[in-house]
């Protein structure tokens, strides 16, 4: 077998098929009932001309279906599409132009978006759609019942020989600017994101037998990662986990409360959160006057891809005092760049976590030199990297760049270099603010802001500045009830970040627009603090 994606996941069946896979809505699938559905649904496109290379979009919620659809594209070699449900007809019409689909599996309750932009699709060839009882009308698009597509595939498992060059492609929007395709080989995007590099060790699988013989000799997980499929983190949680033979609960739609009510009954032993957007209100929940689950089964916590603040950490270990804490950073561009073990009652941080790093992650000032400890440059990694954005020469010679004869992917992420070698993040330098010479970063500031008790939410911009260039603004959520000046918030984060770095205007909101995966919405913020129409 090779390191590539269906081929794991295809070793793990062979070896855990009776074991439970995939929990999500009330459906339940064992590894060896995921096999089997996705050999139909593969057999099915493949008899409509979809193959190697050829791209399959997934446009739905979380469910069993994308996860079915997800196995069913690999085993073919043909490469699968997220697209963010949320996007309007302009987002979508420049996804799917982009996106070169050649079939699409979308959720009834898309179909008039899906009508709308047919247009953009020149090469679709087909389209199936889940039932989600909707009643949406597919009647202009087309579409094949998905059910009625599962059941005229064959359930054998007798596809062609793949490869571990075979292509997966995340599109990510990140935090500023259009969606973007992130194309990397199955081998290279395993080791970054999906278990092959040891984030203790730092070694490599040396055989893609290797996971399951990891698995064997240790003991099962129930995993629950909560951000959507079309988030890369949640997607490798559902890959990962698979090649280990261990069980994942997936949610449709985050609710706090649901969150506590799957722990408690699927008996799960470790969430996945981005940030404070999920975490703040799961810990905010266990407050409430009928907060009665047995959690007892939980023990580890991770979050990645965006801001875990300390005060909110602190939380957790008050609630759960063996808690197991995990903060991560990396990106799309770059895989898992780094992670910290957090402790109780050292929760405190520069600007974002200090991690130590994973992989050939390094620190590189503008020349492409590594930095000293005590100095700042952009976060960098070599090795297991993607090959480009799709379709955008220009975007993939900014961010894959190479320096002395190594090819380095980097997505614009500042990092400082401590003392004992580890890197603690600083943040996007699309999104920082340069307020009289000054370089400052959001993530650092709304960190503080949020650690205050009247904040619920924040996300800091930086609006024009005739003095300063530009003065440091939060746009804030607060709980309610609550108020908070300026000045109680800038007394309150005297005492955590520099002077210069402390809000100088505040913008009070009703509710703090994030992306589904949590990622603040920097345009949005932006907007309200300048004081246009948001």
């Amino acid at each position: 077998m090779e390191f590539n994606l269906a081929d794991l996941f295809e070793h793990a069946v062979d070896h855990f098929g009776a074991r439970e896979y995939l929990v999500c809505d009330g459906k339940r699938r064992t590894y060896r009932e995921m096999e089997e559905r996705a050999n139909r649904l593969a057999h099915h496109l493949a008899a409509h001309g979809i193959g190697p290379g050829d791209h399959v979009g997934i446009y739905a919620q979380n469910s069993v279906e994308w996860v079915e659809t997800l196995w069913a594209v690999f085993k073919l070699r043909a490469v699968w599409i997220n697209i963010n449900y949320r996007y309007v007809e302009d987002e979508l019409r420049y996804l799917f132009d982009n996106a070169d689909l050649k079939a699409l599996v979308y959720q009834r309750q898309y179909a008039p978006r899906v009508a709308g932009v047919l247009g953009a699709m020149p090469l679709l060839r087909h389209t199936i759609v889940i039932e989600d009882g909707s009643g949406e009308d597919v009647a202009r698009i087309g579409s094949l019942e998905y059910e009625t597509a599962m059941a005229s595939g064959s359930p054998a498992r007798d596809f062609a020989r793949r490869s571990a060059g075979d292509h997966y492609i995340l599109y990510t929007g990140g935090t500023t600017g259009m969606p973007k395709g992130v194309v990397w080989r199955h081998e290279d995007v395993f080791m970054a994101l999906g278990g092959g590099i040891d984030p203790m060790t730092n070694e490599r699988a040396p055989r893609p037998e290797c996971m399951v013989e990891k698995a064997k000799a240790g003991v099962p997980l129930t995993f629950l990662p909560i951000a959507p499929l079309m988030h890369g983190a949640t997607q490798w949680a559902v890959m990962g986990q698979s090649f280990l033979g261990n069980k994942v609960v997936l949610m449709g739609k985050f609710e706090a409360k649901r969150v506590w009510e799957l722990v408690e009954r699927e008996k799960v032993n470790s969430i996945m959160i981005t940030g404070d957007a999920m975490a703040r209100p799961l810990i905010e929940e266990l407050h409430g006057p009928d907060a009665a689950w047995d959690l007892s089964s939980l023990y580890l916590l991770t979050s990645s891809a965006a801001t875990f603040s300390p005060s909110v950490k602190d939380q957790f270990f008050e609630r759960f005092p063996n808690l197991v804490m995990i903060d991560a950073i990396g990106s799309s561009e770059s895989g898992n760049n780094g992670m910290v073990m957090v402790q109780a009652g050292h929760t405190a941080m520069k600007g974002g976590p200090t991690v130590s790093r994973i992989g050939r992650t390094v620190v590189l000032d503008e020349r492409g030199k590594p930095v000293p400890p005590g100095a700042i440059g952009k976060i960098a990694r070599a090795g297991d990297i993607p090959l480009e954005y799709y379709k955008d020469p220009q975007k993939t010679a900014e961010t894959f760049v190479v320096y002395d004869g190594v090819r380095y992917a980097m997505p614009g992420d500042y990092a400082m270099v401590e003392e004992d070698g580890r890197i603690t993040l600083l943040g996007r330098g699309s999104v920082s603010i340069n307020s009289g010479g000054e370089k400052i970063f959001p993530e650092e500031v709304e960190a503080a802001v949020k650690s205050h008790p009247a904040v619920f939410d924040c996300t800091v911009v930086g609006v024009p500045d005739e003095r300063w260039g530009e003065r440091v603004t939060a746009v804030v959520e607060l709980r309610p009830g609550a108020r908070a000046s300026v000045e109680d918030i800038q007394a309150h984060c005297r005492t955590k970040i520099a002077g210069y770095k402390l809000p100088k205007g505040l913008c009070v909101v009703e509710k703090i627009v994030r992306s589904p995966s949590g990622k603040p919405d920097y345009r949005w913020a932006r907007q309200v603090a300048t004081g246009g129409t948001a």
